[in-house]
């Protein structure tokens, strides 16, 4: 009934205008947005980290390996997304291009929390200027820092937070659910890869393949991103398949 109010009275139509009850709809509805995007989790693991999604394809004629769910943004960072992908992509070339430059000034590889920064300052801009809409995208960011790997969630609002285990989009409660009884920080990267999918068949519909699966890791030792074969998923779906 509240929202119903709030829309009559016009308070969702502009970003700039509060709610009486001081909430920015047009920033609610965008996060919604998120959650009926498609399924990413983020992973921590003891030798690196790890990043899967569904990529969701929505008509069989699609050429699948055609579809980039998950991005490098430097040799010792990836991201992926859930929400509107367009906005993502955006998003994730000027992250490219901020990295690059970094690498050009400063000889030397960008650090995780500049980019979820310099990615989540933009965000923000558009929740408080008129004439704009919030980015309807959320980003996970991984990477390896010097001192180890680095997992951030950046929502449309601009906010972010560093996650040892984190998912967005349709499935994100149930496999949060997962991810708190199963997670463990000493996890290699094969054993959060099998939680991963085990975790998305599970939550996700019967049709679920290795089609649909989109995997990279990082590894602490060489710091170089790595996307996972086609093979290798379908090992890892048939294992939990067999519940092996």
């Amino acid at each position: 009934m509240d929202s119903i109010n709030h829309q009559m009275m016009g308070y969702d139509r502009a970003i700039t205008m509060f709610s009486p009850d001081g909430r920015l709809l047009q920033v609610e509805y965008a996060k919604k947005t998120v959650k009926q995007g498609s399924t990413a989790i983020g992973m921590v693991c003891a030798d690196g980290v790890l990043l899967v999604c569904d990529k969701r394809i929505v008509d069989p004629l699609v050429v699948t390996e055609a579809i980039e769910k998950i991005f490098q943004i430097d040799e010792h960072i990836g991201a992926t997304a859930s929400g509107i992908i367009s906005d993502a992509r955006v998003l994730i070339e000027r992250a490219q291009v901020k990295a690059q430059q970094h690498q050009v000034t400063f000889d030397t590889q960008i650090d995780i929390i500049t980019i979820v920064k310099n990615i989540c300052d933009l965000k923000q801009i558009c929740t408080q200027s008129g004439g704009l809409r919030p980015f309807g995208v959320s980003i996970l960011v991984a990477g390896i820092d010097p001192d180890g790997p680095k997992l951030f969630e950046t929502d449309p609002t601009g906010i972010f937070f560093q996650y040892n285990a984190v998912v967005i989009g349709e499935g994100e409660e149930g496999i949060e659910e997962i991810l708190h009884k199963k997670y463990k920080p000493t996890l290699n990267l094969q054993e959060g890869l099998k939680l991963s999918v085990e975790s998305l068949k599970q939550v996700l519909d019967d049709k679920f393949n290795a089609e649909r699966l989109d995997a990279a890791f990082i590894r602490t030792a060489d710091r170089k991103f790595t996307k996972v074969d086609k093979k290798e998923l379908e090992r890892v779906l048939k294992q939990v398949k067999g519940g092996n």
